[in-house]
């Protein structure tokens, strides 16, 4: 009896391991199916020409034709090493570049070559250079709406200068020291007057003696 019960707890022993296997995961590999064709792989295409920002250079301006001297005016700026779809560049003038340049009018823009790098395989196009904008017209001021806000201001006369009469001057004349009476001047009477006064003082102070 023995011999069965240990030849029956080996089988239930083996029955356990193989039901465990099978409810195990990552028992069985998966078996998935093979692609039989080849797979495409991506390529890149040729990009077209560009320019690229001299990266010494911290902004530069574009222009909205291929002058920077008032012709045309300023659009918008390039930063450092910012790169922009190369297009043409003008009649007569190599050294601009026109760009393309999403936001402003037809979306294109001029940029000065020397500023920037051009990147291409091909020549760039040549255009006819484009025409210059039309001058904003200067607003003029309509006087007859002047006047009837702010009215017409009367003439003013200005007074008349009357000159003042001649000042008349007092006329001096000098008085000569020879001319008048002959008299006793007033210093030599004064001059008796104390010289008989000291000789009075004198005689007192002799009788006091």
């Amino acid at each position: 009896m023995r011999k069965f019960e240990r030849i029956g707890l080996f089988g239930l022993i083996v029955v356990s391991i193989m039901i465990l296997r099978l409810f195990a995961p990552n028992t069985f590999p998966v078996m998935a199916q093979q692609p039989t064709g080849s797979i495409a792989t991506v390529t890149g295409t040729p990009e077209g020409a560009y320019i690229k920002v001299d990266p010494s250079l911290q902004v530069i301006r574009i222009y909205a034709g291929p002058s920077s001297l008032g012709e045309y005016p300023a659009i918008g700026v390039l930063i450092a090493n910012e790169t922009a779809p190369a297009l043409a560049r003008a009649k007569n003038k190599p050294d601009w570049i026109q760009i393309y340049y999403p936001g402003v009018t037809d979306s294109v823009a001029w940029v000065y070559a020397l500023n920037v790098r051009l990147f291409s395989n091909t020549d760039l196009p040549i255009i006819d250079v484009p025409a210059t904008p039309t001058p904003q017209s200067t607003p003029t001021i309509d006087p007859t709406l002047v006047a009837a806000f702010f009215g017409q201001q009367t003439p003013t006369r200005l007074p008349t200068f009357t000159p003042p009469p001649p000042l008349a001057l007092p006329q001096f004349t000098d008085a000569s020291p020879n001319t008048g009476t002959v008299g006793v001047p007033t210093g030599l009477i004064i001059l008796s007057l104390a010289l008989f006064g000291f000789f009075g003082a004198f005689l007192s102070y002799l009788r006091g003696r």
